[in-house]
């Protein structure tokens, strides 16, 4: 197995990820990303997100994608969007040395904080977690506005985009 940073060649391979966790997350049609979104947003000059991929075989059999976030009490962090590993290929150490890639690039980037979201209904990845030495976070809720949510906030406040 080899994990590696992942190029642009590799994003068909990336959103075919993001879709098998979207069926595992019980949500299969909320994917709305493109390969030309992932390829345009993570390879231009100024990157929205980065990548490591697991490969077996000349096959991607997982990825994560991060991010930098700024926090205002601890200053640059990186955000892990998602860890995924193909379903047939659980098991195999894949997630592990993704998850450790994740946690040498904070270390590597002096970042003060590493975070990321887990379902609650997801037991195997919270117990993960907490053996690693992460924290769950039970005090504090994610807070989201959808596009229409969006939408609506401007209509209803007569704002302007």
């Amino acid at each position: 197995m080899i994990i590696r940073k992942g190029i642009s060649q590799d994003m068909p391979s990336v959103l075919a990820l993001i879709k098998e966790l979207a069926v595992f997350e019980k949500e299969p049609d909320a994917v709305v990303v493109t390969v030309d979104d992932l390829i345009r947003d993570g390879f231009e000059e100024n990157p929205l997100f980065h990548t490591f991929v697991a490969e077996v075989d000349q096959q991607i059999i997982g990825i994560a994608l991060y991010y930098y976030r700024f926090s205002t009490w601890k200053g640059r962090t990186i955000h892990l969007e998602d860890l995924i590993v193909k379903e047939d290929k659980r098991g195999t150490g894949a997630g592990f040395a993704l998850y450790s890639e994740i946690i040498a690039q904070g270390k590597r980037d002096n970042v003060r904080r590493i975070e990321w979201n887990v379902l609650d209904w997801n037991t195997p990845a919270i117990e993960f977690y907490k053996k690693s030495g992460a924290k769950i976070l039970a005090d504090w809720d994610v807070v989201q506005m959808d596009e229409n949510g969006i939408n609506q906030f401007l209509e209803k406040n007569n704002l302007k985009s």
